[in-house]
Formats: structure tokens, sequence, C-alpha cells
């Protein structure tokens, strides 16, 4: 069995390779439709949007001995409160109760409730009221930037790759990892507050990073593509893929960590609350976007490519030299009928490893 270090090296040489650009409409018509599953959830289940988007009172209490969170519902149920009541650690020693809004009379109930059911003095239960304003003008501004990195983004690529079918590809990748994302929020209904937001914006950096780099060994390995008919396009992008899939692991592996760190670590065993918000958009759509950039992003630009008069005549250039070097292969590689030397050329076939030159091969026998 061959190591990790191995295996990419391999990778990289040719001499071993995945078939994911043959099976492009595949992984594309898998997106399409993970894209329109998670819009069809998003519609029905909606999100779980946090108090700052929907507005209401807001009550921290500290220095609990016991952060027992059903201990916060009964003394918040006991002022007649039963509904839209969220309860939530803060640390290890805090706990955060959101409520609706209300006036200031039902506050001070709430606030002796919730420091006679924690054993706390009235003035370690601070209470703060959040208007649903605030929450509107992040979710503005947070589109508005959506629109302009993906505009700016689509530009940038055009002019750094010289294609619109990188830049198209691309910015459909992008939008493929924010969807999923999204809808796997909706699945889970995880709170979506402000930070879940900026997770957002977060990962389109991440993923837009790791399309780059298979996009920029696209752009090695094609360079003059069209000047030769040994490989179509397809085979050199499936290189590409292959030989920056082992540097996309490693960098997705390394992202995680810290991020996973803060996810599981500081939510599940101290109880930090606020910090799932961001870190689970985080650590979904770093996932995602590593998937997108080479099961996606790279077939959907072969795809793009495919639709175009310059590639499939190429294409077809490529297959009719190659089966002509079959077809001479079969005949020279043939032995003469004098029993001298004859000539195998070898032909190129799916196992042979792109990017090297296919070098004839001479077979030399003597006459007895």
């Amino acid at each position: 069995m061959m190591s990790f270090a191995q295996w990419g090296n391999a990778l990289y040489s040719g001499k071993k390779s995945y078939g994911i650009i043959p099976r492009r409409k595949l992984f594309v018509s898998l997106a399409a439709g993970l894209m329109v599953l998670s819009g069809i959830l998003i519609a029905v289940l909606g999100l779980n949007p946090s108090i700052d988007f929907t507005g209401g009172s807001q009550f921290s209490v500290t220095g609990v001995s016991s952060a027992q969170q059903q201990t916060a519902y009964d003394a918040v149920a006991a002022t007649g409160l039963t509904s839209d009541v969220r309860v939530s650690n803060l640390g290890q020693n805090a706990i955060r109760v959101q409520t609706p809004a209300l006036d200031t009379e039902k506050t001070g109930e709430v606030r002796q409730a919730l420091a006679s059911a924690y054993d706390v003095d009235v003035n370690d239960v601070q209470a703060s009221s959040i208007g649903p304003t605030w929450g509107h003008d992040v979710t503005t501004k947070a589109l508005q930037s959506l629109v302009i990195f993906l505009v700016l983004v689509a530009g940038v690529m055009a002019v750094y790759f010289r294609s619109l079918t990188t830049s198209a590809a691309a910015i459909i990748a992008l939008l493929h990892d924010v969807v999923v994302t999204v809808g796997f929020f909706a699945v889970t209904q995880v709170e979506v507050s402000p930070a879940t937001l900026i997770g957002y914006l977060t990962i389109l950096g991440y993923s837009l990073y790791d399309t780059v780099v298979v996009f920029d060994k696209v752009r090695e390995l094609t360079k003059g593509v069209w000047d030769q008919q040994r490989y179509t396009f397809g085979e050199l992008v499936n290189l590409a893929v292959n030989q920056t899939m082992v540097r996309s692991i490693n960098t997705s592996v390394v992202a995680l960590l810290p991020v996973g760190s803060i996810l599981f670590i500081g939510t599940l065993l101290l109880g930090a609350g606020t910090l799932t918000d961001i870190s689970l958009a985080l650590f979904v759509g770093m996932i995602v976007g590593a998937y997108s950039s080479i099961f996606i992003a790279a077939p959907l630009l072969v795809m793009l490519e495919d639709r175009r008069q310059r590639t499939r005549e190429h294409n077809e250039r490529v297959l009719a030299a190659r089966a002509a070097r079959a077809g001479a292969a079969e005949v020279e590689g043939a032995p003469s009928a004098t029993g001298g030397a004859a000539v195998r050329v070898a032909p190129l076939t799916p196992g042979h490893h792109l990017g090297q030159s296919a070098q004839p091969t001479r077979k030399t026998r003597r006459n007895r």
C-alpha cells in the first residue's frame, strides 16, 4: 500500500489518474441537483434567524454555579413566557436567554426570576433590548458585499486567465458553495447571526483560492493546447486536477484544523455557544469549497469549453490523429517479411501518462 506522499507523486507524474473530467456530466448534474435541493429546503424549512434579525430582549446571567439551560426555561416560563424563548451557554459559568421584546416591567420580572433560579444577585443578570433594524442593515450590507465581490472576482479572473469560461466556472462554483452551506443551516436549524453572514463571505475567499490554484495549473498545462494534436483540452484539465488534488487536500486539512478546534472543543467542551454560528459556517463552507474546486469548477470549465467550435474541432483532430497513430502502430509493429527490424509506435491509451511524451520504441530482432 503506497503512502500519502507516494500517492501524491503518482498523481503528479501521471502514473495514477482519476477520471474526474470524463465524468464531468455526472459531477455537474449532482452539483446542480444539490443546489436545487438546497434552494427548496431553504424555501420550505426557512432559516433560524437570531435575535439580531428578529429583535427582542436578551438576558445574560453570569457567575452561575450550574449552567443548566432547563433552569432558565423554567424560570422564564414562570413569568408567563413560554414561546420564542432561546437559551444558550456562554462559557462554563454564564447563560444567555433571548425572549420576544419586553417592556420595562416585564424585563425586571424576568431578571428577578433568573436571579432567583440561579441563586445569583440580580445585578449579575444583565438585560438589553435589540431591535431588528441592526440585523436588517447587516444583511443588506452583506448582500451588497456579496454582489460586489462576485462582480470583481468575475472581472479579475477573466483578465488574469484571459478566459470568460474560466471566470464563469469559478463564479458558479462559488454560488454552489454559498447555496449548499445555507441549505445545511436550513436543515440543521442552527441559529443564523451576523457572524454567520461573515462566515459565508469568508468561505468565498477560501473557495476562490482553491479554485485559482486548480485553474492556474490548467493554464500551465493547456498553454499552446491548440497547436498540438496529442491531447484534448479535457484530458489536460484532468491531469491538472489530479496534480493539484493533494495540494487541495493538504490546504483544506490545515485550514479545517483550527476551525474544527473552535467548533468542537470550544462549542462542545467549553460551551462557547457564541462561536457556533461563525465556526460552523466556516467548517461546512471550507469542505464544500474544497470539493467544488475539484469536482465542479474544473468539470464545468471543460463543459463550457466543449460548447465552443474551436474546442470541438480540436477534439476531432486529436481523435483523428490518435486513430491514425494507432493504425500505424499496428502496421509498423508487425514483423517484416524478411525478419528484419520492425518499429512499434506506442499508442496513446487511457492508461498512458498525460503530460509525458509518447516516445516510439524500437525492437530489433536479429536474423538467424
